[in-house]
Order: structure tokens, then C-alpha cells, then sequence
């Protein structure tokens, strides 16, 4: 299936322009329900309801607020809300080039590809020289009344461009409590090693699949054909060996699946 651009823009690079495509580079591949009335199978809606008269609101009659003390809101109209909107653009602009490092995956939102849309040469240029994992260029743009900051780079011969979080969501590892705790002794240290060594591998994308999804697609269309579906009783296993216990165990089972001694 042929990718459908989203938007088109031009990525500023101090006076080089280069025109490209924005598509998305994920999908939304979740199983959505419908809410149905139980008597007669219809879709129901939604509405907005006054939890005190326990009647619906007409939308007319809805305003939006912000609560700044416990039952205390600010109100703000729709034309206070329209003149905060960012100015329209079509630039995503690079304002300056890191080292990747220095951003990590906290960061990250959500991936989107940048592709060419009339000069060829020029955009190949770009992505040529973002190529590689040791730099990113921070850029910043606005997309259908909404600001973002992004990092881009090459990517497969191609742009890529990642929309970042703003620091005010990133939550700082210093807020973790950490509850007391015993160091690992050397023995734990030395199989737990072995283990991760016994999982290296190639990442192979293909291997992890979203089974809950699968599953309940086949579980629809069982029932659709009119098939009786019966389920398994789930057992919980418990732990009740050591830590050093489970980590032999773990080690033990990886050699016998390999067919190692």
C-alpha cells in the first residue's frame, strides 16, 4: 500500500530550504469496540450530563474551564482560546545539531517520515548528511494549530523526523524511591551475565507480534461464524525459589532449549 502524506512542509537549514512530505511512520492497529444499547444491539452516544440534575447539556450551553483552586474554574472563550493559537507555517526549522546521546528515549513521541516533494538531489543531500546514529538536529514547527520540537535525521537513505515530549513531561529518575535493598553478590552477578549473553541475538521485529490483538480477531470471527468458544483456566505460578535458584533455573533452561550442555 502507497504511503499518503499528511502535510507537506519545507525543512529550513540556515538559508537551505528543502521541500518534503510528512507521512506517518506508525499505525493505529488496536481493536476498537462499539458501546451497543443491550436490548437492541444499537450504537449508542455520548453526552454531555449535569451530574446533579442528571440531565444532558446542549453543547451550546457548554463552556471549558480550568480548575485553579478545588470548585473554582477560569473560563475561556472560544476567541481567547483562538488567539493563543500559533501563527500558521509550513517550515519545520532546524535550530541546532546534537549529539544523539544527549537525548534519550525518554524524549521521543512519535516517529513520522519526511520524504521529497520536488527537489530530489537536494533532500538526498540533506539525509546523507544526517546519516548515522552520532547526531540529530533539533527542529521545531507547527501542524494544524499546534507547536512541536522534533529531532530529525537520516534514516535508510531517507528523512526521519521524531517528534520530542517538552521537559515538563519528562518524570526525572531522581523521583524513584527505591526501597532498601541488598547488593547482588558476585555468584548472582556472574549468572545473570551468562544469561544475557545466552539471549544476545538479532533483533527480529517480525518475532514480536501484538498477540492479545490476534487472539481477539480470531475470537470475533469464531463467533461470527457461529462457533462455541471455550477458554482455558489461566494457572498462577507463584515463586518460591531464591534468587540465585531462579537464575541457575534461568541459565538451565536457556542451555537445554539451545541444545548447549
Amino acid at each position: 500500500m502507497t504511503a499518503k502524506a499528511m502535510w507537506t512542509a519545507e525543512v529550513s537549514l540556515g538559508t537551505i530550504r528543502v521541500p518534503v512530505k510528512l507521512y506517518a511512520a506508525v499505525q493505529d492497529r488496536k481493536v476498537h469496540f462499539r458501546l451497543l444499547h443491550a436490548k437492541d444491539m444499537m450504537p449508542v452516544t455520548q453526552q454531555m450530563v449535569d451530574p446533579v440534575r442528571k440531565k444532558p447539556v446542549p453543547s451550546e450551553e457548554i463552556r471549558k474551564g480550568i480548575e485553579v483552586e478545588r470548585g473554582v474554574y477560569v473560563l475561556l472563550s472560544e476567541e481567547e482560546q483562538a488567539a493563543l493559537d500559533p501563527q500558521q507555517s509550513r517550515e519545520i526549522r532546524v535550530e541546532q545539531v546534537v549529539d544523539r546521546a544527549q537525548v534519550d528515549e525518554r524524549w521521543f513521541d512519535r516517529p513520522y517520515y519526511l520524504g521529497p516533494d520536488g527537489d530530489a538531489d537536494r533532500y538526498f543531500a540533506l539525509a546523507e548528511a544526517l546519516a548515522g546514529d552520532e547526531r540529530i538536529a533539533v527542529a521545531r514547527w507547527t501542524m494544524r494549530k499546534k507547536q512541536y520540537v522534533g529531532a530529525l535525521h537520516g534514516s535508510q537513505g531517507y528523512l526521519m523526523l521524531e517528534s520530542l515530549r517538552y521537559a515538563e513531561e519528562i518524570v526525572r529518575i531522581e523521583a524513584l524511591r527505591p526501597p532498601a535493598h541488598r547488593a547482588p553478590d558476585k555468584r548472582e552477578l556472574a549468572l545473570a551475565e551468562q544469561i544475557i549473553a545466552a539471549l544476545g541475538g538479532k533483533f527480529d521485529a517480525a518475532a514480536y507480534r501484538d498477540e492479545y490483538r490476534e487472539q481477539l480477531l480470531a475470537l470475533v470471527e469464531s463467533k461470527a461464524a457461529g462457533k462455541i468458544v471455550q477458554f482455558p483456566k489461566k494457572t498462577v505460578t507463584q515463586r518460591t525459589r531464591s534468587l540465585l535458584e531462579e537464575l541457575e533455573g534461568s541459565l538451565n533452561q536457556r542451555r537445554t532449549a539451545s541444545g548447549g550442555d
